[in-house]
């Protein structure tokens, strides 16, 4: 695939592999005219975060860039797992950064206007938990004047915070782009309100997509939190009950409904956290269907489809995408995958979990 160089999504396609194993190649448009009134989307609504910080490790001298990976606990802007490299910017490919200076517990990082201190280093050497220093206030704005959005080298022009928020991006907890959402524009999100489809948000804060070294790529996805509104929940056991689809817009929706879905098929409101990867041994509970972007085999994303569909019908996908010149990453095009339907039963309504607290700033919960 050719890897998608800018922001701009216009004209871009959708491969649909429907669940007789049939593949079609169409003009991402026509979202607008898919999937039926029983049905429920849910997007996440999760803002990304300008999570890329260069700097200074104070002890060395030596120029540094953090790339925050996970929350130790959502929402603190004080404490983050991160992926630290060496010298060098997102114009340098990912796997060929130098690694960063020797690290130790105690060090100190000059970020900006930011003061940041490793505080524990974990299994690999470019992980490590960091601190901030200061209050929730100064990091936040610190964050704000200093950060970058995460970025790669298949783009060459530096993106701003704009470029990756999709049109529904509520709460700043995500790390990276859940770019599947940048596929619904205004005029599909219409579309879908006045045919009477029901769109339902969730916030999980998704994360990197690459360390640059397949020791660590391997562990992708890291732990990622989540929270479902008591809404969201309910729309779902209300689709379920009486046939319709659960449709996912993206990888981070199928893993967060996948964890908050109990072995009976209900859905707990509240917040929690993802962990481990889905892939072909993986039963799905919820989602019917999911829309994603280009992956290429191998990638913990297209890991993740083969829980919707066959090694061989992936195969034949990945063929697609390649003969008609699919764009890859995050800015690229789209592909709506449906798993093979299974007999419905009614469920019980969700249990909920505790109520999800910061995660709740800016959640509509069903539009």
């Amino acid at each position: 695939m050719i890897p998608a160089d800018s922001p701009d999504r216009r004209a871009s396609r959708l491969l649909i592999v429907d669940a007789g194993g049939n593949i079609r190649n169409t003009a991402r448009e026509e979202l607008a005219a898919l999937f039926s009134p029983n049905d429920v989307i849910v997007a996440n609504d999760a803002a990304t975060l300008p999570a890329s910080l260069s700097g200074t490790h104070t002890a060395t001298g030596q120029p540094i860039e953090i790339r925050l990976a996970g929350w130790i606990l959502p929402g603190d802007p004080t404490r983050f797992v991160a992926v630290v490299f060496g010298a060098g910017d997102f114009r340098m490919r990912t796997e060929h950064r130098p690694p960063p200076p020797p690290l130790a517990p105690g060090d100190h990082l000059l970020l900006g206007p930011l003061r940041a201190v490793v505080t524990e280093l974990r299994d690999h050497p470019r992980l490590l938990t960091l601190g901030f220093c200061g209050d929730r206030d100064t990091i936040l704005a610190g964050l704000a004047r200093h950060g970058r959005p995460i970025q790669y080298a298949h783009v060459a022009q530096p993106l701003v915070l704009w470029d990756v928020w999709t049109k529904f991006a509520a709460v700043p907890l995500a790390f990276e782009a859940p770019s599947a959402g940048f596929a619904l524009d205004w005029r599909t999100l219409t579309a879908w309100r006045e045919r009477g489809l029901r769109l339902a948000t969730l916030t999980h804060a998704a994360g990197i997509s690459s360390t640059g070294d397949p020791a660590l790529d391997i562990r992708l996805p890291f732990d990622e939190h989540f929270c479902i509104p008591p809404a969201t929940a309910a729309a779902i056991a209300q689709t379920r009950a009486r046939g319709g689809r659960v449709i996912a817009i993206g990888t981070t929706v199928v893993r967060a409904l996948e964890s908050a879905t109990d072995s009976s098929g209900r859905i707990h409101a509240g917040n929690g956290v993802a962990r481990g990867r889905i892939g072909l041994d993986t039963r799905l509970r919820v989602v019917d269907a999911i829309l994603t972007g280009a992956h290429e085999p191998g990638e913990s994303h297209f890991e993740l489809l083969r829980a919707f569909t066959d090694d061989e019908l992936l195969e034949q996908m990945s063929a697609a995408l390649d003969a008609h010149h699919y764009r890859g990453h995050e800015f690229g095009d789209s592909v709506l995958i449906e798993r093979v339907p299974r007999p419905w039963r009614a469920v019980e309504p969700p249990v909920e979990r505790p109520a999800c607290g910061v995660l709740t700033w800016g959640m509509n919960g069903v539009g």
